[in-house]
């Protein structure tokens, strides 16, 4: 264990804290070992406030349940001896009690030999009858008679009591998660409050000048805090009480304070950013001062997750979760939910896993074990996995995933094509409908719209337009979108398919240069032109888009061979690229038309390119690319497209 040094001790010490890495597996001991074995903390609660909490001690059933012998159908109680010779042909006659047992119902009579007393579902057996024979076996045989053509066993249609639960029975055990059944069954006894684990209360805190509260305006070069929703969310998901205290700066002081007042309130204190090394991160710096033995672990050999901090000060654990989202959720799930449900007195996650195959292969960092997240699609063999990941600063990551796969620490790769244990989020998953691999557009969103709304999952990865036509060849998509133009024809997308493939014609969008208004160095040129100024000017930035794009080969015909400041600068989206102009950290680039148009920029036509769609034939006739088609050709769908500047085929 490691104390944090205080500012006084300077830069070094702390720069070679951080770069002592554990193992996720030490760092996880040793946080654990510093806090366990401790006493779970306990509570009463109503019953209806109990759903989802953990009983703290055994539960023994006080009473029988059912608490007397009752009838399970509407009928009448007779003694089974008196119905041993009834048959079709020798039907037995017995005479009627005057009374009629119904449910809240204590019998009065008993039911002596030849006679039988009307009963209904869920009545108390009257004194001497030990069977039930139902109103459908019988036939009226008089005002107080019925004649019976069927004999009964003893305790035919009767439930005893205690048959469900008996008195001084073991009900539920410590550790039992109360969900909505385990509720029914101490209702059933009469139990109105139990004694729960009580949930740990877990103090949120984000760090950092750049963050803004939903809600807020967003200055230049500000966020929205989205670890604060996510983190306090996952908090009550596994067992804990999240108070959000909001975002603190990056000042020490006054971090420090907040710290101090929420560990004092509370028995966990959960930081987002500040845990890496730079001159702007405190949070680390602090935890020194506010317990022994302070850090446990600063740096974790995870991907993403690599600069957690796990500490304990006195008693009470205190995480720094890196500052990007996905960076922070995989660490909290992964290091903290198990610290977290163990204190709230849950047992440990019950993740479901299924097993899939990766189609492309995935670079990994060797001596770090990696997570990477998937989305899941139906291939002709089983499942495929389809990494998502948009880096560890994306939030939607987690959204759009179905879930995980783990690369060991010690693999520098996962082969294409190799068979991963994929662990879900969710307790099951549904596989799409509709499967789109390729290029994206936004006027995707607006054809699917119609099949989301019918209840139809649809899912579209990403990958480019050659990265799509590589899934359809596979088999492993119903569409590929693609805009490739191929130079010997002079003709958009046709020639890049092969057999297997029909193409679907889609819409049409205008691509060009991208500038911002007023910049005389774009202002009147043509696309051509425009190029040849920006290569003229050494001060003048580009942003490219991602090899494999179609936008990309468009750019390469306009640069010919030039390589310009900026060249190397990737984003894979049509909206990063105005976002770098709008921003001013480039001065052109290549975008289409209505991107560019809603973010104010100046815009000049280069080539209409043709979005199609690659369809595999062996999927055509799956009912979600019927509708798909339908949707595309659609005079709504045709019309959403007009509205947001594309020219339907």
């Amino acid at each position: 264990m490691t104390n944090t040094p205080s500012p006084r001790d300077g830069d070094t010490n702390e720069q070679d804290q951080f770069l002592t890495i554990l193992s996720r597996e030490d760092a996880l001991a040793r946080f654990e070992a510093g806090l366990f074995p401790r006493a779970i903390a306990s509570e009463t609660r109503p019953l209806a406030e109990a759903l989802g909490c953990a009983l703290a001690k055994d539960v023994v059933a006080p009473i029988d349940v059912p608490p007397f012998d009752r009838s399970n159908v509407d009928g009448f109680a007779v003694r089974s001896a008196d119905l041993a010779s009834a048959g079709e042909a020798s039907p037995v006659r017995v005479m009627l009690n005057d009374e009629v047992v119904a449910c809240g119902t204590a019998p009065t009579r008993p039911v002596l030999s030849g006679t039988a007393t009307p009963i209904a579902t869920g009545g108390p057996v009257p004194r001497g009858a030990d069977a039930i024979v139902m109103v459908e076996r019988t036939q009226p045989a008089g005002p107080r008679a019925v004649e019976i053509r069927r004999a009964a066993s003893p305790g035919q249609f009767v439930s005893y009591a205690g048959s469900d639960i008996a008195r001084g029975e073991a009900l539920l055990r410590a550790g039992t998660v109360i969900g909505s059944r385990e509720i029914g069954m101490l209702a059933a006894c009469g139990i109105a409050q139990v004694t729960v684990a009580r949930r740990p209360r877990v103090a949120v805190i984000s760090t950092g000048d750049e963050l803004v509260q939903p809600g807020q305006p967003l200055p230049p070069a500000a966020i929205y805090d989205t670890n604060g929703a996510i983190v306090a969310a996952a908090v009550n998901e596994n067992g804990g009480e999240a108070v959000f205290l909001g975002a603190v700066a990056d000042d020490e002081e006054q971090l420090e304070a907040v710290m101090r007042k929420a560990l004092e309130a509370s028995d966990v204190l959960v930081l987002s950013g500040g845990t890496s090394k730079g001159a702007g991160d405190v949070s680390h710096r602090i935890i020194g001062r506010l317990g022994k033995p302070g850090i446990i672990a600063h740096g974790v050999a995870l991907k993403p997750g690599k600069p957690l901090c796990l500490a304990v000060c006195d008693g009470k654990p205190v995480i720094i979760l890196p500052g990007f989202p996905t960076s922070a959720m995989f660490t909290f799930h992964d290091m903290i939910v198990p610290v977290l449900r163990r204190m709230a007195g849950l047992p440990p996650r019950s993740d479901a896993k299924v097993n899939a195959r990766v189609p492309v292969r995935i670079a990994s960092e060797l001596g770090r074990t990696e997570f990477v997240m998937v989305s899941l699609v139906e291939g002709a063999d089983g499942l495929i996995a389809y990494p998502t990941g948009k880096g560890s600063g994306a939030i939607t990551s987690f959204a759009q995933a179905d879930g995980f796969l783990r690369i060991d620490a010690l693999a520098d790769q996962m082969p294409a094509g190799s068979e991963a244990e994929v662990t879900l989020f969710t307790p099951h998953v549904r596989v799409p409908d509709l499967v789109i691999v390729g290029s994206h557009c936004t006027g995707l969103d607006l054809v699917t719209a119609p099949l989301a709304h019918a209840g139809l999952v649809v899912r579209s990865i990403a990958v480019g337009s050659l990265g799509g036509l590589a899934s359809a060849k596979r088999g492993e998509c119903d569409f590929a979108p693609i805009h490739l133009f191929d130079e010997k024809t002079g003709t958009y997308n046709t020639p890049y398919l092969s057999d297997g493939l029909e193409l679907v014609s889609g819409w049409r969008r205008m691509q060009g240069i991208v500038f911002r208004k007023g910049d005389r160095r774009f202002e009147g040129l043509s696309a051509e032109e425009a190029v040849r100024a920006a290569l003229a000017d050494p001060a003048c930035i580009m942003v490219n888009r991602n090899q494999g794009a179609g936008t990309r080969i468009l750019i390469d015909r306009l640069l010919g061979g030039a390589r310009p400041d900026g060249y190397w600068n990737q984003p894979r989206s049509h909206n990063a690229v105005a976002a770098a102009v709008a921003q001013h950290r480039a001065d052109w680039g290549m975008t289409i038309a209505p991107v560019a148009h809603a973010s104010n920029l100046g815009f000049i036509p280069f080539a209409e390119e043709h979005y199609d769609f690659a369809l595999v034939k062996a999927r055509k006739q799956r009912p979600a690319v019927q509708a798909f088609l339908d949707a595309l050709a659609s005079e709504a769908g045709r019309a959403a497209l007009e509205q947001a500047g594309f020219r339907p085929a």
